[in-house]
């Protein structure tokens, strides 16, 4: 859960300049022979810190988990690099204590009993005062940092931004399986998320005061730790001038979570640019909102979705969607050669499916069926 892009307005000094981003992946580790969750996070994490350094690799809230954190980037190149050379690194580290890095929002093959939580005194905390809800996480995310200076701008950029977190989720899905059964749903992970007091969609916020104050309210009353336990989709970053879409789940491979990281850029771009115009974002009910998150966890990109980034909030099918969306990041990507990567990532997921579907495919038509599927996600130990 560390915050990974600091600094830079979303439109710097130089106009040529991209805004930062930056990818905060977790992955769930497996054993090589059962494949099933395996509580070695802290010996992999420390492994890992020594090729990759201290703040890129952190461990999570289970021992079966493992996070890797990007440096601050500003182009495809660089990006897709630093997610590549995380992964790499964090998957040789965990090929020492005979693990598998698996990017799966839940462990496909579960684990015998509640997971372990991790000995720090934040988590024993959590642990504390929430119970069997910490016990039931161990869930895999992937969180983009986009760079946006002004608190004030950041605040109106997520009213905008709240109503394309279900496509978002739809999109990323990559967890049906759980515990070595099929959930039915293509995002389970965002499920057991929402068990969290503080997670779900943001509530539409008037100004940078009144974030501030919801935010307050939050940890008054318990339901948050701290400001940091604000697990809304989206959010401005607690301590960094960023906004933190945490919507997704942690995606298959590198060059669709880089894909992904730069959609979500572009999109922020056009929120504050929207907001520079004065244009109020559509105040759609925080209740709808969750009931189209839930459409999307259920089903991923197949049928409809809520139009929630509109007042009406109409049925569309996905595909319609992902048009309106194009229509309002096409400039952005455009503006710094990252159009063709994302339009054809977008593509493959309406041709192909999501990581939820491309899980399932394997898991049918291999006779190691879940077995299979750890092995098709795990990522490559150079």
């Amino acid at each position: 859960m560390t915050p990974a892009a600091a600094g830079g307005s979303v439109y710097p000094t130089e106009a040529a300049a991209p805004p930062t981003v930056g990818v905060e992946e977790e992955f769930v580790l497996a054993d090589r022979q059962s494949r099933s969750a395996v509580h070695r996070s802290l010996p992999v994490v420390s492994a890992a810190r020594a090729h990759l350094g201290g703040p890129h690799v952190t461990p999570e809230l289970a021992e079966s988990q493992v996070e890797t954190v990007s440096a601050v980037c500003r182009t495809a190149a660089e990006l897709e690099a630093e997610i590549r050379r995380l992964r790499t690194g964090a998957a040789a580290a965990a090929a020492e204590y005979d693990c598998l890095l698996v990017p799966s929002g839940m462990a496909v093959l579960g684990r015998s009993g509640p997971p372990p939580v991790l000995d720090q005194e934040r988590y024993r905390a959590l642990a504390r005062r929430f119970g069997p809800v910490v016990h039931g996480q161990g869930v895999n995310a992937c969180h983009v940092h986009v760079g946006v200076a002004e608190r004030e701008e950041a605040v109106q950029a997520v009213n905008h931004l709240r109503g394309w977190m279900p496509l978002l989720l739809a999109l990323t899905a990559n967890s049906p399986y759980s515990d070595g059964a099929d959930t039915g749903y293509a995002s389970w992970r965002s499920m057991v998320w929402s068990r969290w007091p503080s997670a779900g969609p943001p509530p539409y916020l008037r100004d940078a005061a009144h974030y501030a104050w919801v935010v307050d309210q939050l940890v008054a009353t318990g339901a948050a730790l701290d400001p940091a336990m604000v697990y809304w989709h989206v959010r401005p970053s607690a301590h960094l001038p960023t906004i933190e879409v945490r919507v997704a789940d942690v995606l298959p491979d590198a060059g669709t979570t880089t894909a992904y990281a730069l959609l979500v850029r572009a999109l922020v771009g056009h929120a504050v640019e929207t907001v520079r115009t004065g244009e109020r974002a559509p105040e759609v009910p925080e209740l709808l909102l969750r009931a189209a998150c839930w459409q999307a966890a259920r089903h991923g990109t197949t049928g409809t979705l809520p139009a929630t980034h509109m007042r009406e909030c109409v049925p569309m099918a996905v595909g319609r969607l992902i048009e309106e969306l194009w229509k309002r990041v096409e400039p952005q990507l455009s503006r710094y050669g990252d159009d063709r990567r994302v339009s054809a990532w977008l593509r493959d997921v309406q041709l192909a499916g999501t990581g939820a579907a491309r899980q399932r495919r394997v898991a049918e038509k291999d006779q190691d069926g879940l077995r299979a599927v750890v092995d098709d996600l795990a990522v490559e130990a150079p």
